[in-house]
């Protein structure tokens, strides 16, 4: 299959396409040329801004892809842009979407009141009702290179693509995903505090029982892939997570038995002041719809995925806070 990937090149998109290659699939890469990260050969890259309002998209339309993967639609307008560009010039479309989709992520960061919704989440787990998470009171000015998060919300994308009748729809929901080439650092916090031998991280007793959903970025893209290529994925949302669902607590402390780490973690520190979190909330998921209807599985033991980001992590440590 010829498969086009959007995006592509800073985290996730790279495994996705050594993924896709890895199963004998031809991909072509569209983004917009920032990213130094090198392509293997064999991808054909195609350079443009889906959000130009001039840009000609002629080029993406000819190359009449079986499926489009799309690694950074975060908006309706970006959904509706998919649907209009490739409507007709290829057969699936896939989005990458979030379990922030999920209520219970509002519940979590204080967004929609309520008691804590059931865990696991499924793919029919009740959605967020308040819209638009990441949007304050006041909008974010015209220069600030976060201010695309005021329009940022997943679920009028994925209603769009999934309501589509000319063309598959499909979405992949990811959970906090790690592994090499994480710009969100998600191990560091952890990882910078196991130096001295006999140290010590803290946590709260809330934050060591508060259940979060991980899964490492080479079984991401393989999910990915799944949903891109398996002539059974069509139509539906799939959670991709691991099974394991394990609290922040018995996480860390895995994380510090796969490093060698033999310092203590403890569970008796306190919350800071301005941590609004909602941690009678877990955001435990349920990925067994991928697992049974698609085959997905873990590509790895545990132990490696995690050995692999911790090595990342400790070879590209994030640049120290400046002074100024």
């Amino acid at each position: 299959m010829h498969i086009l990937v959007i995006g592509g090149t800073r985290f996730i998109g790279p495994a996705v396409v050594d993924e896709l290659l890895g199963g004998g699939h031809s991909v072509t890469v569209f983004n917009r040329g920032n990213s130094e990260l090198k392509l293997p050969a064999e991808v054909k890259v195609v350079t443009g801004d889906r959000r130009d309002p001039d840009y000609d998209t002629a080029i993406l339309k000819a190359a009449k892809p079986d499926a489009v993967v799309d690694m950074c639609c975060i908006t309706a307008d970006d959904a509706f842009w998919l649907s209009g560009v490739f409507n007709g010039h290829c057969g699936r479309l896939v989005l990458v979407s979030s379990c922030d989709v999920y209520r219970a992520y509002g519940r979590l960061i204080g967004t929609e009141p309520g008691e804590p919704d059931d865990v696991p989440l499924t793919e029919d787990s009740p959605l967020r009702e308040k819209r638009y998470p990441y949007r304050g009171e006041e909008p974010r000015a015209d220069d600030d290179p976060r201010r695309i998060l005021d329009d940022y919300d997943k679920i009028p994308a994925e209603e769009h693509i999934l309501g589509l009748e000319s063309i598959e729809g499909v979405v992949t929901r990811l959970p906090m995903v790690y592994g090499p080439r994480d710009y969100q650092r998600r191990f560091w916090p952890y990882l910078s505090q196991m130096t001295a031998e006999n140290g010590e991280i803290q946590l709260s007793e809330r934050q060591a029982q508060w259940g979060d959903c991980r899964a490492f970025v080479g079984d991401v893209a393989h999910g990915i892939a799944l949903a891109a290529t398996h002539p059974s994925a069509h139509d539906s949302a799939y959670n991709i997570a691991e099974e394991s669902n394990e609290c922040l607590g018995d996480w860390v402390r895995r994380i510090a038995t796969a490093v060698g780490w033999h310092g203590e973690v403890r569970f008796d520190g306190e919350v800071a002041e301005e941590d609004t979190t909602f941690y009678e909330q877990h955001l435990s998921i349920d990925s067994s719809r991928i697992r049974n209807e698609l085959g997905y599985h873990e590509l790895k033991p545990v132990e490696e995925r995690i050995k692999l980001t911790a090595q990342w992590e400790r070879n590209n440590p994030p640049p120290e806070p400046s002074g100024d």
